[in-house]
């Protein structure tokens, strides 16, 4: 996949752009399954895993290997220490022109359950429950048709007086595009405008799966992968680190999985701005692709494991517990990720397709299901700052 972003490494994110391993304490000898033992020699030997390497990790089933290599990618990147945050999520609206397969969670403007939260509600959201120290905003929704870009930076600007000291991570690439031609400007442009008001970092949604025959199947409205990177590399120029992600468990190939990958690492290798990788679990009820079973916990776990270990150039890979349940979430700590995300306090798209788990999470409860798995909880700011006293 080409890369349309500025190759100039951005300043001032945290990150010093590509961080590969070092030789990792792994025995190939050790790996059971035969197609897997090049790839923990390479690891022994710190050398880059390719295309070739990542199938080998998508097909394979031996996953305790798997893990044992990726939990060393994890200790060599974070040691013991799992990071979480106080955070709050708010999806501003569910009105979306984009309409995509996988998604329960967008509607039409007619729909009687469509909604776009006014400035007082959004500042009630922010202003609600001020006994929590919430130090991140997580600020999602849809691509709405009608709302002006002011909404937008209005949005920001609430949230922003409400709760000063919380950093603002708002809008997938996806929306920014959207809110681009709403304002009638460039994305980078339209990337400034809202930094001035407010916007620190960037979640990273909308990514889905790049692999442009499946994502025509399931989201053909939606901006390309190649527009989710270029817009990435933007914000990463402009001094706004951002996350990624990728959806999988619909009608991806493992070669889909594997070379969306290893078009981040490129992304990461040129601009240095991504903080996390979320592999997102499709929840298939409620959306167009409902006949399609749920994934299973071992192809949760091999996700993650080989995101660790192709991944070798972002610092963190979260287990986003909202999507795994709290216990697989728990055991991904020791198939290479070292975040849990946080509190979320109320979370609406992925329990819009049926998830089962709680709308949060209380901060107790996250430091003691890190301690149960035998890690170190570190509480963490936007921008995984330690916020321990």
């Amino acid at each position: 996949m080409a890369l349309a972003a500025s190759q100039k490494k951005t300043p001032g994110l945290g990150l010093s752009g590509p961080q590969p391993f070092s030789p990792l304490p792994v025995d190939p000898d050790q790996v059971s399954d035969p197609a897997l033992r090049p790839v923990a020699a390479k690891l022994a030997m710190g050398q880059r895993l390719d295309r070739e390497d990542g199938l080998a990790l998508m097909r394979s089933r031996d996953f305790m290997a798997m893990g044992a290599l990726a939990n060393a990618a994890r200790l060599f990147k974070n040691g013991r220490d799992t990071y979480y945050v106080v955070n709050r999520h708010v999806n501003y609206s569910n009105v979306c022109v984009n309409r995509c397969a996988f998604c329960a969670f967008w509607r039409d403007p007619q729909d009687a359950d469509a909604y776009a939260l006014s400035r007082e509600e959004i500042a009630a959201l922010a202003a609600d429950e001020p006994e929590l120290d919430i130090t991140e905003f997580h600020i999602v929704g849809s691509c709405h048709p009608e709302l002006p870009f002011s909404y937008y930076t209005d949005l920001l600007r609430t949230v922003k007086r409400q709760r000063p000291r919380a950093a603002l991570k708002a809008f997938t690439p996806v929306e920014i595009d959207h809110l681009a031609k709403m304002a009638g400007a460039s994305s980078r442009e339209t990337l400034a405008r809202l930094r001035e008001a407010g916007l620190q970092a960037m979640p990273g949604g909308g990514a889905e799966i790049f692999a442009p025959k499946t994502r025509a199947q399931i989201c053909p409205r939606k901006i390309s992968g190649e527009r989710w990177l270029e817009i990435c590399g933007q914000a990463h120029d402009l001094g706004i680190p951002t996350n990624a992600t990728m959806l999988y468990g619909h009608i991806e190939s493992p070669e889909d999985r594997v070379d969306h990958l290893l078009a981040l690492r490129r992304q990461q290798d040129l601009t240095g701005g991504f903080n996390a990788f979320i592999p997102l679990a499709f929840h298939p009820k409620n959306t167009v692709l409902a006949d399609l079973p749920s994934t299973t916990a071992l192809d949760d776990l091999r996700v993650i494991a080989a995101s660790r270990l192709l991944l070798d150039n972002f610092p963190h890979i979260k287990a986003y517990w909202v999507m795994l349940g709290e216990k697989l979430a728990q055991v991904a700590l020791h198939f290479g990720a070292d975040d849990l995300d946080g509190t979320i306090i109320k979370e609406n798209i992925t329990h819009s397709a049926g998830a089962t788990t709680a709308a949060g999470l209380s901060e107790e409860r996250l430091r003691g299901m890190i301690e149960a798995a035998g890690f170190r909880p570190v509480r963490r700011d936007g921008f995984y700052r330690s916020t321990e006293e």
